[in-house]
C-alpha cells in the first residue's frame, strides 16, 4: 500500500506541474490577445483558472486529506471544501460556455450587441460565487457528524481524510446528481440543438456574397462548438469514474478497491492538464496565439545572445 501511495504521491505532482504551466499559457494568451477577448474566451480563461488552481491548491490539499496530516475537524472540512470548489466552478464555467454558445446560434443578430467583454466577466463572476456558496454548503452543517471527535474540544484533532468529514448523502445526491450529472445533461442537450441548427443551415447554398459570409462564419462555429463540445466530454470521462465509485459505496457496496479510488482522483485530476493540450490543437486562434508568444520567448532568449556576441565582435582588436 505504501508503494502505491507513493506512486499516487508522484503523478499527482507531475500532474500538478502540468495544469500550473499549461493554463497559466491558456490564461497568458487570452488576455494578451485582442482578438481573443470575446464572452466565449472569457468563461474559457474562467476555466483555465479553475485548472490551473488545482494545480496549485487542489492537488496538494487533496494529498493532504489522504490521512498525511493531523488537524481539527473544522479545519479538515474546510481544506475538503476548497477541494471540491474548484470542480464545481469548472462544471459552472463549462454550462457558461455552452449556454454562450447556444445563444450565438439562437440570436445570432444580437448576440454582439448584448453580450458584451464586460458582461461576461459578470457572469463569471456569478459562476464564482455560486460555486463557492454550493462547494462550502458541508460548513453549514452537513458534513459527515460520525467523523466528529468524541471528545469536542479545541485541542483535539483527527486524522484529515476526505470521506471522514464530507457526507456521502452531499456527495452524491448533492455534488454528483445536482452539482454534476445536471449540468452535463443541460450542455449534452444544448450542444446537440447547436450541431442539429448548424448542420440544418448549412445544407442551403449561398447564393450571394452575404449568404456566402454567413455560410463560411456558420463553419468556424460549428468547428468551435466540436472543440468545445470535446472538452465537456473530456470532463465526463475523466470524472465520472469517481463519482460513480462515490455512488457504489454510497448505495452499500464499500469494498471499491483503495486503489482504484486512486486512479479516479487521477482521472480527475488529469483533466484539468488535458484541457490546454485541447484548446491548443483544436481551437485555431488560441494555437495561434501560443505561436505568438512562443516566439516571443525564443527571441528574448536569443536577444542577450545577439547582444553578447555583438560586444565581443566590437572588442576584438582584429576588426580595428
Amino acid at each position: 500500500m505504501l508503494v502505491a501511495e507513493a506512486i499516487y504521491t508522484m503523478f499527482e505532482v507531475l500532474i500538478a506541474v502540468s495544469c500550473c504551466l499549461g493554463n497559466m499559457s491558456v490564461i497568458w494568451a487570452v488576455w494578451s490577445s485582442k482578438s481573443l477577448q470575446q464572452p466565449t474566451f472569457c468563461f474559457i480563461m474562467s476555466l483555465a483558472v479553475a485548472d490551473m488552481l488545482v494545480g496549485c491548491i487542489t492537488i496538494p490539499l487533496a494529498v493532504m486529506v489522504d490521512g498525511r496530516a493531523h488537524t481539527s475537524f473544522q479545519a479538515c472540512l474546510f481544506i475538503s471544501c476548497t477541494v471540491m470548489l474548484l470542480t464545481t466552478a469548472s462544471v459552472l464555467s463549462l454550462t457558461a460556455i455552452a449556454v454562450d454558445r447556444y445563444l450565438k446560434v439562437f440570436m445570432p443578430l444580437r448576440y454582439k450587441a448584448t453580450f458584451t467583454w464586460r458582461h461576461s466577466w459578470m457572469v463569471v463572476a456569478a459562476c464564482w460565487f455560486v460555486a463557492v456558496d454550493v462547494s462550502f454548503a458541508p460548513m453549514l452543517g452537513w458534513y459527515n457528524h460520525s467523523g466528529v471527535p468524541l471528545q469536542s474540544s479545541n485541542s483535539s484533532t483527527i486524522v484529515c481524510r476526505f470521506i471522514t468529514v464530507i457526507s456521502m448523502s452531499y456527495l452524491v445526491c448533492f455534488n454528483f446528481f445536482f452539482c454534476t450529472l445536471a449540468p452535463l445533461l443541460v450542455m449534452a442537450g444544448l450542444y446537440c440543438y447547436i450541431f442539429c441548427t448548424i448542420r440544418r443551415n448549412l445544407r442551403y447554398k449561398p447564393g450571394n456574397a452575404t449568404q456566402t459570409q454567413a455560410h463560411k462564419c456558420l463553419k468556424r462555429e460549428k468547428q468551435l462548438a466540436g472543440s468545445l463540445c470535446l472538452i465537456v466530454v473530456l470532463f465526463a470521462l475523466c470524472w465520472l469514474p469517481l463519482h460513480i465509485m462515490n455512488c457504489v459505496t454510497y448505495f452499500g457496496h464499500p469494498d471499491v478497491p483503495k486503489a482504484a479510488f486512486y486512479v479516479g482522483i487521477l482521472l480527475s485530476h488529469g483533466n484539468s492538464a488535458v484541457n490546454p493540450v485541447v484548446y491548443g490543437f483544436k481551437i485555431s486562434k488560441i494555437q495561434t496565439q501560443y505561436l505568438r508568444i512562443w516566439r516571443r520567448c525564443i527571441k528574448r532568449r536569443e536577444q542577450p545572445r545577439r547582444d553578447q556576441t555583438s560586444q565581443t565582435t566590437g572588442n576584438n582588436p582584429s576588426n580595428n
